[in-house]
């Protein structure tokens, strides 16, 4: 009966032994877990201050009458199929290079901004995603460690093109936003040129910026505009201050709103100088009822890509599709995807990014992230408005 009653205590000690092993097991593997993770998050969220100076494509460099002319043709609605839609109309300066609307109305619209309508009758549809702001898209594509290439940089929420001068010919070709019904889109381009080259001060401006007699071309055209949007930059903001050395500019508040982005995983996609990691990422976020059928983004996989944080201010309503109106509903919806919340039904929370289970937000740090965001803003940035464009034609196109 001993022999079996301490068999029996072996027995428990063994057992209490084992699990106890195995338990330190289970939280040694988890505490590892943690600071991987902890590591990896703290590397991707690597952010910075924007560089002072603009890189440029080797064949565009920089010139003032290249700027000069680049800033004729934004704001000129000659470059439209109807003569009625310019660059800025959707992207203007008083807006901060932006449009206050949720998603734009081009080719057939009256007015500015949020009071902006189409004429009737109308057969053109709502442009399908909110118009990007244009300051510091010189920038785009910048990585952590600052490096970028104009001639790869990612444009447009699909990344569908590469570099501002391509970007800048997308939408004259757009059916919605700039082009219109009266030309096929492997015509607008060449009827444009046409156009410019019968005004006589964009023949005097095109070879003050080329040179040559014929350097009215549609590659030019883009290489103009492209040149205008480069210096288009506000990159000394309160946060590009503080990164540089000037621990004053920003407020405690602020400091701390900083630390809880990072630690709220806000910055494993929103990273580098830029604040965007330029990949996709599907977060189902809510469709805009406007539109007649759901966005369904890069590859058809309701992907879209992350957007800059800089000048939030003039950016609003936000995500792709301006579906969600101010940066605290941003915030609870980032709060709600996180705890597998669907809030598109076509997309479903097993769909969501991988990145989506690493957010950790809560309603108490929200009002600090968002004062953290507002250092981001720089107002000091070109809003002058050409009194007149060389065609004659109204500044801005058809926003009076």
């Amino acid at each position: 009966m001993r022999i079996i009653y301490s068999l029996f205590l072996v027995f428990c000690f063994l057992t209490v032994l084992l699990n106890c092993t195995s338990e330190e097991s289970r939280y040694q593997k988890e505490r590892v877990a943690r600071i991987e993770k902890a590591r990896r998050l703290e590397k991707l969220s690597k952010v910075g201050a924007l560089p002072l100076e603009v890189k440029t494509p080797f064949d565009n460099p920089i010139s003032k009458p290249k700027i000069v002319l680049g800033k004729a043709l934004f704001f000129d609605p000659v470059l439209s199929g109807d003569k009625d839609v310019a660059c800025a109309t959707c992207h203007h300066s008083n807006n901060g290079w932006a449009e206050f609307r949720d998603i734009s109305i081009g080719v057939n619209g009256q007015g500015f901004g949020t009071k902006r309508v189409f004429k009737q009758p109308n057969n053109i549809p709502i442009v399908k995603r909110n118009a990007h702001t244009i300051l510091n898209t010189a920038y785009n594509g910048i990585n952590i460690n600052n490096k970028y290439s104009p001639e790869d940089a990612p444009m447009f929420w699909d990344n569908r093109v590469a570099s501002l001068e391509k970007q800048a010919l997308e939408p004259i070709k757009s059916f919605e936003e700039m082009r219109g019904t009266n030309f096929e889109e492997d015509e607008i381009l060449n009827e444009v040129v046409t156009r410019l080259k019968t005004i006589p001060e964009y023949q005097k401006m095109f070879k003050a910026a080329f040179g040559g007699e014929k350097s009215i071309t549609v590659e030019n055209l883009g290489k103009a505009i492209a040149t205008f949007e480069r210096v288009l930059t506000g990159n000394n903001s309160r946060f590009d201050q503080f990164i540089r050395g000037d621990e004053k500019a920003l407020s405690l508040s602020e400091q701390d709103g900083f630390e809880l982005f990072k630690k709220a995983g806000c910055g494993n996609c929103h990273n580098g100088p830029m604040f965007t990691d330029y990949k996709m990422h599907i977060l189902g976020v809510p469709e805009n009822k406007k539109l007649p059928k759901p966005d369904s983004g890069f590859e058809e996989r309701f992907a879209f890509r992350t957007p800059t944080l800089r000048n939030l201010r003039f950016t609003a309503p936000y995500m792709h599709n301006g579906s969600i109106g101010s940066l605290k509903e941003v915030l609870e919806f980032y709060e709600d995807i996180s705890q597998g919340k669907e809030r598109n039904l076509h997309v479903p929370k097993t769909a969501f990014d991988s990145l989506v289970n690493d957010i950790d937000i809560s309603v108490k740090d929200m009002s600090r992230i968002s004062t953290f965001l507002s250092s981001l803003n720089d107002t000091e940035f070109d809003k002058t408005v050409p009194e007149s464009v060389p065609s004659g034609l109204p500044v801005g196109g058809d926003i009076q």
